[in-house]
Formats: C-alpha cells, sequence, structure tokens
C-alpha cells in the first residue's frame, strides 16, 4: 500500500487554468472535478472518494481515489483502497467471494444457428427485447457466480443462475447494490427481472432472490409484490430493508421503504406522502436515513424501525435548504456523511451533524474554480397554475444581473416525464452556464415531478399533452411580465419529455417563443409506441397501445397530445437533437420531426451523435453539443 499526502490545495491544482475566466464556460465545465464517494474505511476515520477528469484533447478521462478524515482536513491520494474499505463481494468469513461473468444462453447471431456460414452478419429474434437502452441483445446474460475462496484467490465458481435468461445487475442501470451477502455469509440476495422476451419488456416486476449455498436452492423473497423491487441491504442487527414500487409497469411509482420485522413485510413510508430515492440503515440498526424530493429540492430525512410489526414512525426531515443530498455514504457516530450539489456547484462531500442537522463541507475538489467566477442568483418563485395551485418554479439569473436591463429567457423543460426538477448539476443540461452566457432560465416543477406528493406526480401520466404544458406556459407568462425580461427573446429547450415538451409546445404556444431545442424527444407517439424498447412506460404513460380505439387514454394519447398532429402549426426555428443510440426514444422521432420543420421551410438543424445514447457521455461531443447550443440560441434569440 502507498500513500501520497496531498493537501487540498494540491487536488485543487490539478483543474484546468483560470486566468482570464470570470464566468462558466463550456470548457471549464467539462474540466470540473467529478467526486464521487467510495464508502468509509474500516475504522470509521476516512472517507474514500474518486475524482475523475475528463481531458478535451485526448477525448479520454481518468479517476483517481482519495481519503480524507471525516473530521475535515487534508486529502491522500491512495494508490488502493483495497484493505481500506470492506469488500462487499467478499463473505463474512472471507471463504467466498461473488463474481459477475457473461454468460451465452440465447442463440441470436446468425453463426449461432449456421456456424458454417462463418461470413454471415445477421441477428434473429423471435420476441421483444432485442434491444435495450443502447444495446442490441447477443444472448449473453449477466450472471452472479460464487467462488470459493483458496490461498486467498477465487476458485472455480458456482454460476447460482445457471441456464437462466436474465440479468443481474439489472439492465441497463443496476449496479452492485443489485447482489449483497447475508450476514452469515450463507446465502446470496440477488436483484433480478425473471421474465424473457416480449413479457420482460412488458413489466417492471424485479424480485429478490436468496441463494443458498448449502443446499444450492433458490427463494423468491418478493413474489407476492408485482412491481420493482430492489436495492437490499442489512443492518448491523440482521434485519433486512429493501426498496419496493406496488405496481407492475409503472417505472415512476411510489417507491416505498419496505423492511422484514419477526418474518413480516412492514413498508415504513406506506402513509408517507412521498417517494424515497435511496436510502442507508444506521449504524446501529435501528432506524434508516433516506434521501427524497420535497419542494424542489433533495433532502435528508430518517426514519424509525419499530422493534416488532405495529404502529409505524413518522419520518422526519433532517435537512433543509436550496442544495440537494444527492447521495448517502455512510455514518460514523453522530456524523452522517453524504454528497450534496445545488445549481452553482457539482457534487462535493459534506458531513451532517445528526443532532443538529448542520452540514459542512468535506471535500473541495472545485473551490479554485467557483472562486474565481461568478456565480448565478437562483430563485425559488411561486407560481399560481391555471388550476390555481402553487407551483415552485425555480429562476436562475446571469452572473452581474442588472434588473434594469432586458434578458432573453429560457423556459427549460424537464425529462422523465416523472423526474424531479431539483437543485441538481447537469454537466450538459447546466443552468449555471446557461445564465452564464447571458440568458434567465425558468424551470419550473410542472405537474409530474415528485416531492410535492402522489397525486401530483402521478398526475402527468396519461396526460402528457394536458394540465402540465399549462404549467409550463403559466411559468414563462408569470417570469415574463418582470420589466427584466425581453418577451421577444424567449425560448423553449428541453430533452426526452423534455423534448417532447419542445415539440408539442411548438405547435400551441401562440407565439410566445422565439425559438425551440428539442434533444432526443418524443415527436410522434404512434412510431414511439412502435419502436420504443421498455414497453411498459408507453402501455402505462400512453395507456396502451394506439390501436387500442376502445381506450379513452390511448386514443387522446396518439391524436391531441401527439407533437406531430401539431406540427402544421409550427412556425419558430428548432434545434433537434439526437443520439444514434438512444434505443429509449429512438432515432426516427428525430428524423421526422426535422424533416417535417425542412419541409416546411422552417429554420432548423439536426445534431446527430452516431455513437451517443439517450445521453452526451463523450468529452468533445458534449462539447459539440454545449457550442451548438449556444450557438443556436444566439442566432436565433439576438
Amino acid at each position: 500500500m502507498r500513500y501520497f499526502l496531498l493537501s487540498i490545495f494540491s487536488i485543487l491544482s490539478l483543474t484546468p487554468s483560470l486566468s482570464g475566466q470570470d464566468r462558466m464556460t463550456p470548457e471549464l465545465l467539462w474540466g470540473l472535478n467529478r467526486v464521487s464517494a467510495v464508502g468509509i474505511t474500516n475504522d470509521n476515520a476516512q472517507v474514500v472518494f474518486s475524482v475523475t477528469q475528463y481531458d478535451l484533447e485526448q477525448n479520454n478521462r481518468s479517476t483517481r481515489y482519495y481519503s480524507i478524515p471525516i473530521a475535515g482536513g487534508d486529502a491522500t491520494l491512495i494508490e488502493d483502497y483495497a484493505t481500506l474499505i470492506k469488500d462487499k463481494n467478499l463473505s463474512v468469513d472471507g471463504s467466498h467471494m461473488i463474481k459477475l461473468q457473461e454468460v451465452k444462453i440465447k442463440s441470436v447471431a446468425g453463426t449461432d444457428f449456421y456456424p458454417e456460414l462463418d461470413k454471415s452478419n445477421v441477428q434473429i429474434y423471435d420476441q421483444l427485447n432485442y434491444r435495450h437502452w443502447d444495446q442490441w441483445e447477443d444472448g449473453k446474460y449477466s450472471h452472479v457466480f460464487v467462488h470459493p475462496v483458496v490461498n486467498g484467490e477465487p476458485a472455480a465458481g458456482i454460476d447460482i443462475m445457471e441456464g437462466e435468461p436474465y440479468d443481474c445487475p439489472q439492465q441497463p442501470f443496476g449496479g452492485s447494490d443489485d447482489y449483497i451477502w447475508d450476514p452469515e455469509g450463507t446465502r446470496v440476495l440477488y436483484v433480478t427481472k425473471k421474465k424473457y422476451g416480449t413479457e420482460y419488456a412488458t413489466s417492471t416486476n424485479t424480485d429478490i432472490y436468496a441463494y443458498e449455498l448449502v443446499t444450492g436452492t433458490t427463494t423468491n423473497l418478493t413474489k407476492e409484490n408485482e412491481g420493482y423491487d430492489t436495492h437490499p441491504s442489512f443492518s448491523v442487527n440482521g434485519d433486512l430493508a429493501w426498496l419496493q414500487m406496488k405496481r407492475d409497469g409503472y417505472e415512476s411509482d411510489k417507491n416505498d421503504l419496505m423492511v422484514m420485522l419477526d418474518g413480516e413485510k412492514v413498508n415504513l413510508t406506506e402513509s408517507w406522502d412521498n417517494t424515497v430515492g435511496g436510502y442507508l440503515w444506521a449504524e446501529d440498526g435501528k432506524s434508516i436515513f433516506l434521501n427524497a424530493a420535497t419542494q424542489g429540492t433533495i433532502q435528508l430525512f430518517q426514519v424509525k424501525v419499530p422493534k416488532k410489526p405495529g404502529k409505524l414512525l413518522e419520518v422526519e426531515q433532517l435537512t433543509d435548504g436550496q442544495f440537494d443530498v444527492s447521495g448517502l455514504v455512510g455514518q460514523v457516530g453522530n456524523t452522517l456523511v453524504v454528497s450534496r450539489n445545488d445549481m452553482n456547484h457539482a457534487r462535493e462531500l459534506y458531513t451532517v451533524d445528526l443532532k443538529t442537522g448542520e452540514m459542512t463541507q468535506l471535500t473541495h475538489a472545485n473551490d479554485s474554480i467557483y472562486q474565481n467566477i461568478a456565480l448565478s442568483k437562483v430563485e425559488k418563485r411561486m407560481v399560481t397554475t391555471t388550476d390555481n395551485l402553487p407551483m415552485v418554479t425555480w429562476v436562475i439569473y446571469p452572473p452581474g444581473f442588472d434588473s434594469s436591463k432586458k434578458y432573453p429567457t429560457i423556459l427549460y423543460c424537464q425529462g422523465g416525464p416523472q423526474g424531479a426538477l431539483s437543485q441538481f448539476y447537469s454537466f450538459r443540461w447546466n443552468f449555471q452556464l446557461m445564465a452564464a452566457q447571458g440568458y434567465i432560465v425558468v424551470a419550473p416543477n410542472r405537474r409530474g415531478m415528485p416531492g410535492y406528493g402522489v397525486e401530483w406526480n402521478e398526475q402527468i401520466s396519461g396526460d402528457w399533452g394536458g394540465q402540465n404544458m399549462l404549467d409550463y406556459l403559466a411559468a414563462i407568462d408569470d417570469v415574463a411580465k418582470e420589466s427584466y425580461v425581453d418577451t421577444e427573446r424567449l425560448g423553449c429547450v428541453g430533452a426526452s419529455y423534455g423534448g417532447y415538451s419542445a415539440f408539442y409546445l411548438s405547435g400551441i404556444h401562440d407565439g410566445r417563443f422565439k425559438s425551440f431545442i428539442a434533444h432526443d424527444g418524443v415527436f410522434n407517439t404512434r412510431s414511439m409506441y412502435g419502436t420504443t424498447e421498455e414497453l411498459f412506460f408507453v402501455n402505462h404513460d400512453f395507456g396502451g397501445p394506439y390501436w387500442d380505439k376502445d381506450n379513452p387514454i390511448a386514443v387522446k394519447s396518439y391524436s391531441d397530445f401527439n407533437p406531430v398532429e401539431r406540427v402544421a402549426a409550427w412556425t419558430a426555428p428548432i434545434l433537434i437533437i439526437q443520439g444514434g443510440k438512444d434505443y429509449r426514444v429512438p432515432i426516427g422521432q428525430s428524423l421526422e420531426a426535422f424533416q417535417a420543420a425542412q419541409l416546411q421551410g422552417i429554420k432548423s438543424k439536426l445534431l446527430y451523435f452516431p455513437e451517443e445514447n439517450h445521453w452526451i457521455l463523450s468529452a468533445q461531443n458534449g462539447l459539440v453539443w454545449q457550442r451548438e447550443f449556444f450557438k443556436w440560441l444566439e442566432e436565433t434569440l439576438d
């Protein structure tokens, strides 16, 4: 083990030069250090974290690991943290280890069926789920293997999912939380959706399974629940907790915190009118910390675990402020380590005093940048919707904002559609960067977002072009009354459902907006249903297939709420952005929209990224995205 002592200022010296910079730029944004927690060290004295940097010239990234005292102080660069933090893949007695391995289960390639035709290049499918997120199915599945440890090294392992066409971790976003040891080291718990083909594409019914090492038997621990069961973990006392959504096919259902008490499954948040983001057992096993969206932010909460099934206890909010508690890391005594960010600052690690809720910044990986640029004013504004409800709307002002001047203003439309519009810090849809280019940004927490109760969250399903569109317009109209908003220079931007929003508003905005930007947006709900991969999503949010003429929700989704039906009303310029490997909102959506704009003589541009998925992940592509984004706004809102 080698350690290298670095002061906080040494870490900061890794950031790009700031000479002459006074506002955020795309280059500075991509040059920021990206901090992620790894965990608490075995002696409970240090936090291990990573710092990832992007090299724009080489179009790659590198990651370094550090440890820092929980009490604060200098960070130490570490070469290897394997002995500092408990290996979750190792059983408690060190006798067995979990490893993941890709296993070929199904025949897909032409050569699988016709090995003599070894130069053929074809894929053959007889069911759905032939592609997912950004990959085509190739017949291989990620399986959990258990290996005996002999002389400190893993020996030949056993595939505990042998022969099954199912994945663990779950695709595409599952991770190491999808498989764990029980406290005794006698069982492996793992999350998977044991459905195949068309049934897989139309269901969210994942379950938590327990594999017994001695008997080789597998038991479904959550068989009775029809929706998501995810993120199993044990307390120090051996109690099992996990997250659960009740309804099959609804990926944004209320996420509840479950525990097993005396063999009975208890929903700790059943009566709480909110949805859980993530959770962490307290070190004494008597309570659980969780984070959740609330009023346009993400805050830290705590709920006590009853000693036995019975009366549930209230969920207590521990932090409050204009920031997001975006991740829970670990507890040491009265201190909880979390990650935190806001619209002016990328993620850093903080400690929370559990008695007072006071937060102290622990890592300072980007201080040298933020101390040398002007930050934006972020204002929480309450807007009254058309149905007389209060709606939180974030307004982000340019650095050095002068209310005597007039500013071009952008309406930001959030994706999801059930995604929280909190104090997030995106490296693409970055409000700080937008404001630094001289734009006021209006970001409404329209219908469909968590943090305002289950009813507000669920209202958008089946109503994509309904009340939430009025919420958007209420927000921009309210802010546009201010003398400093240039109503002749209003723009509208968004991605995914936000891209749908841009397409839809293009046909109904009644001349408000002079420019639109839509990234990977749904343009034609019929062809979206015919080409997207997770059909459970459109089945729930569109009300079912477009051929179901007896379903009023589906009829409305494919007619009244279909942007393609309103394209003849388009007049404003539009920039359309698409990833070639986006199978959630496939390429045809953007190509249809671009073609419609071009054939109507509307100023339009197509920005196509062949190797990107629903997001933009590579450094240079990200920089092109930012430059084209602001170039378009400059051209059309000038």
